[in-house]
């Protein structure tokens, strides 16, 4: 596959949701797209040359429905003649919107396309939409819907993933985090308070395994283990609330977009291309297993004909800490590539937001050691998941 040019990736940082308010909550998700696509347009970008922008968004409801990336084109003073549009994949919202956009660029349908994704989770909070399987009961049985962090649990049961190796990558990304360099694809935020937010937040690297022991399970009473049980025949015991809060992936605000291009639209553009979309691939399991990111990226690395150990960095969505020990394993792959500077345990998940940093920060990594093959893979509620294979020149 020849794959669609990468031409540029750019993120607001990830701002914790606190109460009383995070750093970013007074923003709404259209302005904090258009702060990025006002950036696109310092960087080089001509708008009028976009065929179309395509949104990633978890919890299209309120600010965040109704074309949130239509309303950020016009806050951003773009062309009135850039479309936009939406998709939705749960917690996979943001890299679907970039296999969207390829999908565009290697059929000959389109020569630019920005690929983003917004969730404001201080004002769209997860599950504001109400969804059928959420509410009602049915449906919920049918979808085999429970709790995220129950599937996480019961994933991590299944798979005998023990609460101590669950707390030792709990430190790990902390500790990572917190001394991850500048990521260059982040866009700094001004907030109409006047703070500027540059950095993404919540890294504490005073974490240990002793603190990360004393914390309470977040799901061993939930109710919703009975159909966990009965849908995917596991019998749970005393120890199966195996995450804590030291384990879980924060909420976060944030924004992200990358460029896409085809060869003619790289050229019209006039700068070198960053890299290319190689393949990519969604999977699904059993619901409410969360083990979906291992036959996803088996899948895009086999469509963009890279081996796993090719790979140079892989950057899993931390949807809970079996989520990235689980495909360390199965990929046969060293710990030392997988999210080496940390991830959503330490700074923040922002649902839709996330396929984007992603792949921003893979690029900005792939960057610095000279190029390289990279995997980013994001699972979501319901089985789903979803994974791109990108290498960076």
């Amino acid at each position: 596959m020849t794959g669609a040019l990468i031409l540029d990736a750019v993120r607001t940082p990830r701002a914790r949701v606190r109460r009383g308010g995070g750093t970013l909550a007074d923003i709404p998700p259209a302005d904090l797209l258009a702060v990025l696509l006002r950036q696109l347009s310092e960087r080089g970008l001509r708008d009028d040359r976009v065929d179309d922008l395509i949104v990633g968004v978890s919890t299209a409801v309120g600010e965040q429905g109704g074309n949130v990336g239509r309303i950020a084109v016009m806050n951003a003073g773009w062309a009135d003649t850039v479309p936009a549009g939406m998709v939705s994949r749960l917690c996979c919202s943001g890299l679907d919107a970039v296999i969207a956009g390829a999908a565009q660029v290697l059929s000959g349908g389109a020569d630019l396309i920005v690929a983003a994704g917004v969730e404001s989770m201080s004002r769209v909070p997860m599950l504001a939409d109400a969804p059928a399987f959420a509410r009602d009961a049915a449906a919920g049985e049918a979808a085999g819907f429970v709790s995220i962090g129950v599937s996480a649990d019961a994933t991590a049961l299944r798979a005998g993933i023990s609460r101590a190796e669950l707390d030792a990558y709990g430190v790990r990304s902390q500790l990572r985090s917190a001394a991850a360099p500048a990521w260059e694809s982040i866009v700094a935020v001004s907030t109409p308070a006047g703070a500027v937010l540059s950095h993404d937040e919540g890294a504490r690297p005073d974490t240990t395994l002793e603190s990360l022991a004393e914390l309470a399970p977040l799901f061993a009473d939930d109710p919703h283990w009975e159909r966990v049980e009965r849908r995917l025949g596991l019998t749970s015991g005393p120890d199966r609330g195996r995450h804590t809060v030291g384990t879980a992936p924060q909420f976060a605000d944030a924004a992200a977009t990358v460029v896409l291009a085809s060869e003619a639209g790289a050229r019209d553009d006039g700068r070198q291309p960053r890299g290319r979309v190689l393949g990519w691939a969604q999977a699904a399991v059993r619901s409410p297993g969360l083990g979906a990111t291992v036959p996803a990226s088996v899948k895009a690395l086999a469509r963009a004909g890279i081996r796993a150990n090719e790979l140079s960095v892989i950057e899993v969505n931390e949807s809970f800490a079996v989520t990235p020990l689980l495909l360390t394993r199965e990929l046969g792959v060293s710990a030392d590539i997988v999210n080496p500077h940390g991830g959503a345990i330490s700074v923040g998940h922002p649902l839709g937001a996330s396929g984007g940093i992603l792949i921003a920060n893979a690029l900005d990594h792939l960057r610095r050691r000279g190029g390289g093959y990279g995997l980013v893979t994001i699972p979501a509620a319901l089985g789903l998941a979803t994974a791109i294979v990108i290498e960076a020149f």
